[in-house]
């Protein structure tokens, strides 16, 4: 066990999906870059797709390992984590209730920090991308810098202590910043990882073993340039679901958000108290 800490301690952290932007970059790290990783996955049980996520996880990492034996040394076992045994304390709340009431956000940007404080972790990768809505949340705090292991990341600004910015996402790095799917897919077919690219999922509901189209990472994928992985029938049945339903559903989020980040915030407190 002290020899894995040691070695989990000198490797890049990556939250793994199985998912496109984190298998891209878990493929940059060990066949680019060549350095040692470790990856880690939470389990959310009200997700349909958990089996479906660490079945794919396993069966990337065996075809890794068949094409470029050199990962078997420098992939560390999966590292798993219930989301139900997280407990997230009440400033990362406050925070996300803050970032929510200006753009909507997942409830998993609660618990990635809550496990990451509670793991004492620092410097986790996340697949955030151009077109992200964290993207979107971050884009003017963040900063460059070079990575020990020696690539470019990016990172929330220490500047920016205190923020509720720097409270979700400070513990964490974002190599894919400054890319969309449609250029990790370029650059995947250039450097001859397509195959293990098709391989990876994305979809949080499926139906029938096929994404369903509807659930945000579907839409995600159709609406950020790779519609051509969501089957046809899908596809056209999310085109009616994304103009006319996730449209009012959006608005009515946005105005729950909103109301519970006035009364999170510092002046209705006072008011309050």
């Amino acid at each position: 066990m002290s020899n894995t800490r040691v070695q989990d301690h000198d490797s890049v952290k990556l939250l793994w999906t199985g998912g496109w932007d984190s298998t891209f970059r878990l493929l940059q790290l060990l066949l680019r870059h060549r350095v040692p990783v470790t990856p880690y996955y939470l389990e959310d049980p009200t997700r349909p797709s958990t089996a479906t996520e660490i079945a794919t996880m396993a069966r990337i990492a065996e075809r890794l390992y068949e094409r470029f034996p050199h990962t078997r040394e420098l992939l560390h076992p999966l590292r798993r984590a219930a989301v139900a045994d997280i407990e997230v304390d009440e400033d990362i709340a406050s925070a996300l209730r803050e970032i929510r009431g200006r753009i909507f956000i997942g409830s998993q940007y609660a618990w990635l920090p809550a496990f990451c404080r509670r793991e004492a972790l620092d410097g986790m990768e996340l697949g955030v991308h151009v077109d992200d809505k964290v993207q979107a949340v971050l884009r003017d705090c963040t900063m460059e810098f070079d990575h020990p292991a020696g690539f470019h990341s990016v990172r929330v600004d220490p500047a920016r202590a205190g923020a509720a910015e720097r409270l979700l996402f400070g513990r964490f790095t974002f190599p894919l910043f400054q890319v969309d799917k449609r250029d990790i897919e370029r650059d995947a077919l250039a450097a001859g990882w397509g195959e293990l690219m098709e391989m990876t999922w994305f979809c949080h509901k499926p139906v029938h073993g096929k994404p369903c189209g509807f659930c945000p990472p579907c839409v995600y994928t159709i609406e950020e340039g790779l519609a051509r992985r969501v089957p046809q029938s899908r596809r056209m049945l999310s085109f009616f679901y994304r103009s006319v339903a996730l449209p009012l559903k959006t608005s009515l989020r946005q105005m729950r958000a909103s109301r519970q980040g006035r009364r999170s915030s510092p002046e209705s407190r006072a008011r309050n108290g």
